[in-house]
């Protein structure tokens, strides 16, 4: 895979990545392509923003619940089927299409920026 284009820091800084925990999972069975929803708590400050994630090769929402995430929260939402997305989770894929989630290695305070 190449490298993406050369960004500014500025535009990177406008990139609002914060840690959360999911505190519910379910299969998104309305979805076009196998997904779970996510409702992930970002902490008194953002508070709760749910999302759908096509993660369900490497996990299901049992294992989700939780699990601290790492998550663009400061995306415009995306209605996704009947189900409106308020964030985006990160992870690794690799060429098979199967996503490897991104988190801290410590627990840490939900709402925490990624620096």
């Amino acid at each position: 895979m190449s490298r993406k284009p050369t960004i500014s820091f500025a535009d990177f800084a406008k990139v609002d990545l914060r840690v959360g925990t999911v505190m519910r999972a379910e299969s998104f069975s309305e979805a076009r392509k196998p997904a779970i929803k996510l409702w992930i708590d970002f902490g008194s400050d953002i508070g709760e923003l749910k999302t759908s994630a096509q993660i369900t090769d490497r996990y299901s929402p049992e294992q989700l619940i939780g699990r601290q995430v790492v998550a663009v929260v400061n995306f415009e939402a995306k209605q996704i089927g009947p189900f409106m997305s308020e964030c985006l989770v990160v992870g690794t894929m690799d060429s098979n299409g199967i996503v490897t989630l991104l988190a801290p290695d410590h627990s840490v305070q939900d709402g925490l920026p990624i620096a």
